[in-house]
C-alpha cells in the first residue's frame, strides 16, 4: 500500500482518541500519515496541566511534547503545529493555505477531520470547515499547476455521537495495533482521565466491526462517517 493520509485536528490530543488506530495501522502498512494540529489545546483541554503560577508557554511546551511522542508512536511522517489558540479556535486563512500547501506536497488520498457538528466543542466545527476549505483549494488550478486528485474527507467519532448527529458508515479492525494506540494515549498524561473511556469506545466500535465484517478477531476498532460518495467499478468484490 502506497499514497499518503493527512490528519488534521483542533487539538494536540485529538487525534491519539479519534483515529489512532488508523494512523498507527496505514503507517504500519507503508502509508505515509501526515498530521496538522490546529491547536495545543493549552485553553480548554489541558485542566491537568495548569497548576498554580503555571504559564502558558509551559503549558503549551508540556502538550507539543505529548503530541511528538504519540506521533512517533503511532508512525506519524509529518506534523505540523499551526498554534492557532483554543477555546475558540480562531479562524485562520493562513491555516487554510498551509493545509492546502501539504495537500499539494502530500498527494493524500484521504483526510482525517472532526466531523461538521459538535455543539459541545466549536472548535471542531471550526476545523472541519478549515479542512474543507484547505482541500477546495488544493483541487483548484487556479491556485497552481499542482493542483491534487480531490481526496476523501472521513470524519473521526466525536466524544459525544448523539449530539453530533454522527453516523458512521465505515468501522474499521485497529485490533492489530491497539497496544499502539494505548501507548500513544499513555503519551497524553495531561489528558487521562480520556484514557478508559476511549478504550471502552474502542470495545464497543470492535464488537460492532466484528458482527458487522462476522471477523471474530476483531476487538477493538474506529468509526468513521464519509463525507464523499466512493467511486467503484462494482457493488462486489
Amino acid at each position: 500500500m502506497s499514497s499518503s493520509m493527512l490528519v488534521v485536528t483542533a487539538h494536540v490530543g485529538d487525534f491519539v482518541w479519534r483515529c489512532g488506530g488508523a494512523m498507527a495501522l496505514h503507517a504500519q502498512r507503508g502509508v505515509d500519515v501526515h498530521l496538522v494540529c490546529l491547536s495545543y489545546g493549552e485553553n480548554g483541554e489541558s485542566n491537568a496541566a495548569w497548576k498554580g503560577d503555571t504559564q502558558r508557554d509551559a503549558v503549551k511546551a508540556q502538550r507539543r511534547a505529548e503530541a511528538e511522542a504519540a506521533a512517533q508512536i503511532l508512525g506519524v511522517a509529518s506534523l505540523d503545529f499551526h498554534d492557532l489558540g483554543d477555546y475558540p479556535l480562531p479562524d485562520s486563512a493562513d491555516s487554510v493555505r498551509r493545509i492546502s500547501d501539504t495537500l499539494r506536497r502530500t498527494k493524500a488520498s484521504v483526510v482525517l477531520t472532526h466531523p461538521e457538528h459538535d455543539p459541545s466543542n466549536l472548535d471542531h466545527c471550526r476545523t472541519f470547515e478549515m479542512a474543507l476549505r484547505a482541500r477546495m483549494q488544493a483541487m483548484a488550478p487556479g491556485h497552481g499547476a499542482d493542483f491534487v486528485v480531490p481526496p476523501q474527507v472521513l470524519c473521526f467519532e466525536p466524544h459525544q455521537t448523539e449530539l453530533c448527529g454522527f453516523k458512521p458508515n465505515v468501522l474499521l479492525d485497529i485490533t492489530d495495533v491497539w497496544e499502539r494506540k494505548w501507548q500513544a494515549m499513555q503519551a497524553m498524561p495531561t489528558q487521562s482521565n480520556l484514557w478508559a473511556y476511549y478504550e471502552r469506545v474502542a470495545l464497543q466500535r470492535g464488537a460492532q466491526a466484528g458482527r458487522r465484517g462476522k471477523t471474530a478477531g476483531t476487538r477493538y476498532g474506529e468509526a468513521y462517517q464519509s463525507i464523499f460518495p466512493a467511486v467503484v467499478s462494482a457493488l462486489m468484490e
